[in-house]
């Protein structure tokens, strides 16, 4: 039986053109990017089992990913599936730099049952050594898969499947860059065309989560501003100010291991809480953050074990529910 997925593309190093079989550097910068029938045809799916269903979008450099594309992306995804609801499952192609916060959002607030892929390249396919084939032939057997309903929205690149919530680009050149340092990979998707889990999340997430049915999401046209403050010797409480001065709702702070901060910075933050900022204490590092006895005194949400970057989406999605502080920390133990 022929599986049947649709395609998605947003452009990134996967539909870029280079300037020759050498270039694998300087091809973001030249402009030339394929759309998503280009892509499809110039990586075609296996002869038998799998048929690629081209969905229109526009190509959007990954560093220039904003809320709002987002947004538009979960309502073509939505309208796609609900259009056809047969398909086996959507692969989104999309750049390398911003990946995991795309990824990490539709895992939070897609509400359909089909498993959604991303996937990307470190090399354009048109160079050698590219690794855009090998990487779109796995993201396409893997929605295809059955094992992968029910584990929300996959990273697949390098024949290895990570979750949405804990995947992270680690290398700026490597093909092995995008790993899931806590806990590893959910599984693989091998070269036999055999798609192996090998565990699953357990945190709320697409049909779960608290967000997917949210109203506001099919009409909002952005997201709660939330700014990350980074820590590092001699950082006073300047940039916390200034996020709050600049109308951020909520700030994600990313402390020294394991998760603090210099003193001006958290003079900051208790300033920043007197305004209603709701500030979320993260890491530089990586683990869970602990629920010291003054965060709940000081009113900070620990942000559990994710990355500043995710906690910030997640946060900036928890206040479009509350501003609670208690509640806000209840979804990020729960997601």
């Amino acid at each position: 039986m022929t599986r049947r997925v649709g395609v998605i593309g947003t452009g990134g190093t996967i539909s870029c053109i280079g300037a020759d079989p050498y270039d694998t550097i300087e091809y973001a910068d030249r402009g030339s990017v394929m759309d998503v029938t280009e892509l499809i045809a110039k990586l075609p799916a296996p002869t038998t089992g799998i048929e690629a269903i081209p969905v229109p979008f526009r190509a959007i450099k990954s560093n220039a990913m904003t809320p709002e594309v987002w947004l538009e992306l979960r309502r073509t995804i939505r309208e796609t599936v609900g259009n056809d609801p047969d398909l086996a499952g959507i692969v989104l192609t999309h750049g390398t730099a911003s990946l995991e916060e795309t990824a990490y959002f539709l895992h939070l607030t897609l509400d359909i049952p089909q498993p959604v892929v991303l996937v990307g390249a470190q090399r354009p396919s048109t160079a050698y050594g590219s690794d855009a084939q090998t990487n779109y032939l796995a993201a396409l057997k893997t929605a295809a898969s059955d094992q992968a309903r029910g584990n929300g929205t996959l990273v697949v690149l390098n024949d290895q499947i990570n979750s949405a919530r804990e995947v992270m680009k680690m290398s700026n050149m490597r093909l092995e860059t995008f790993r899931s340092p806590e806990f590893g990979v959910l599984g693989h998707a091998d070269a036999d065309g055999v798609v192996s889990f090998y565990r699953a999340p357990t945190r709320r997430h697409t049909t779960s989560s608290a967000f997917s049915s949210l109203a506001v999401l099919d009409t909002a046209t952005t997201l709660p501003r939330v700014d990350v403050v980074l820590s590092y010797v001699g950082a006073d409480g300047q940039m916390i100010d200034a996020a709050v001065a600049s109308g951020a709702q909520g700030v994600v702070v990313a402390g020294f291991p394991p998760a603090l901060n210099t003193p001006e910075q958290d003079a900051a933050i208790d300033r920043a809480i007197a305004n209603g900022v709701v500030v979320v204490q993260s890491s530089r590092g990586e683990g869970r953050i602990a629920k010291r006895t003054s965060f709940p005194e000081r009113g900070i949400v620990a942000g559990d074990n994710l990355s500043p970057q995710a906690a910030r989406l997640l946060l900036s999605l928890s206040l479009l529910t509350t501003k609670d502080v208690a509640g806000v920390q209840e979804l990020f133990d729960t997601h």
